[in-house]
């Protein structure tokens, strides 16, 4: 992560501290304050979400209360090692930790899926797959044999475990990806409604007067539920013979309250919404009783969002892409359609200032590798990017 926050990379330096991290775990036979630490390094911004919902109070409890929850599941890792090393009499911990390290990523508290490993091996000589990640535990615990045969199959294995990728090509169109500058306590506000209205049209038409087949907005770039403000919907769609627009908004259906995606398209226009909703920004995830009584406490009695039931694509000027909304783009389901292209719209002013941003795209890189995707990212203030 500090690589990502200073914009600089060498590989092997990044190569040789990763494998120095995940060695130091695996050779620790006390697990809980490193589970700690790694919460709240990894995720202290998401209290910063907190300041808009007049809870500022509550930031130095989540932050604990985070680094709370992954303490105990290194815990529990470091207790089950501890109960085979009584039941077999000898040192197994450095296996079950490494063991551990291996499945982590796939042990979500609350559905969150962001504490990935593996990162860690982003913009290094090694992959990033389960298998090359296995072979490099597998290396580490030879190594911490002291022995020379143990480190000759260790020094074999870990060239097994190198890996170049080859970005995959990007779409055939002239794509442009929008940043927008709204500050989360002004997005919402009416008063401020017509500026960003304006500054997204222009945006529109800039792309126009350059020549762009698409242009792509953030999530929630009109703040507002656009199926219902008929004025813009008209202006959009009148643009739209001009250019595709791929633009985030609210969505109502009933008393479901959808965050959506807008594709218009030559006089048309279709709604994508979103299927993997944010854990306790978009939902609560918990029992509805418990849940209707966090948002009754906390969040003024507002509801959840309702969310599609499986991921959607939509087609422009030959080209499929699968629609993503800030938390989706880093999530898995999401890179499991046919298509390699990826638009992808987030508002990352929830977090600013934090590493949010530079993390979402690390986890965005992960599964853009693995899954051979490229992905298109318009975001609300943080770095907008071709990321593959």
């Amino acid at each position: 992560m500090l690589f990502e926050v200073l914009s600089w990379h060498n590989p092997y330096l990044q190569a040789v501290l990763a494998l120095g991290g995940f060695y130091l775990v695996i050779i620790n036979k006390r697990l809980f304050w490193i589970g700690f630490f790694i919460g709240v390094i990894w995720f202290w911004w998401i209290a910063l979400s907190f300041r808009y919902y007049d809870l500022t109070w509550m930031i130095p409890l989540v932050i604990i209360a985070i680094g709370l929850v992954y303490g105990i599941i290194f815990k529990i890792a470091e207790a089950i090692g501890s109960l085979l090393q009584r039941a077999f009499s000898w040192q197994i911990y450095p296996y079950t930790n490494a063991l551990f390290l291996f499945l982590v990523s796939y042990i979500h508290p609350f559905n969150f899926n962001w504490y990935i490993p593996e990162l860690a091996l982003l913009h290094t000589p090694f992959g990033v797959d389960k298998l090359s990640f296995g072979l490099i535990l597998i290396v580490l615990l030879l190594l911490s044999l002291c022995s020379f045969l143990a480190a000759l199959i260790a020094a074999l294995l870990l060239t097994a475990a190198l890996h170049h990728y080859t970005p995959q090509p990007i779409a055939p169109l002239k794509i442009s990806l929008v940043t927008t500058h709204v500050p989360q306590d002004k997005k919402w506000k009416a008063a401020y409604r017509k500026k960003i209205i304006e500054t997204n049209l222009q945006a529109i038409n800039n792309a126009i007067a350059k020549k762009y087949d698409v242009v792509v907005l953030p999530e929630s770039a009109f703040p507002l539920f656009l199926d219902y403000n008929t004025p813009l919907l008209l202006k959009l769609l009148q643009l739209s013979h001009k250019i595709a627009i791929v633009t985030g908004a609210l969505h109502a259906e009933g008393q479901k309250i959808f965050n959506s995606t807008f594709v218009f398209h030559k006089g048309r226009f279709i709604i994508l919404d979103k299927v993997i909703l944010v854990p306790f920004g978009e939902e609560i995830p918990l029992p509805k009783p418990l849940a209707k009584w966090v948002n009754n406490l906390f969040f003024d009695g507002a509801s959840d969002y309702s969310a599609a039931k499986t991921p959607q694509t939509y087609t422009i000027k030959g080209v499929t892409f699968t629609n993503a909304i800030c938390y989706e783009a880093t999530h898995p389901l999401i890179y499991h359609t046919s298509t390699p292209y990826i638009i992808a719209i987030s508002n990352n002013a929830w977090f600013i200032p934090s590493y949010e941003p530079l993390l979402q795209n690390l986890i965005i890189k992960y599964y853009a590798t693995i899954y051979k995707k490229v992905v298109y990212h318009a975001t609300n203030i943080a770095k907008t990017e071709i990321i593959r």
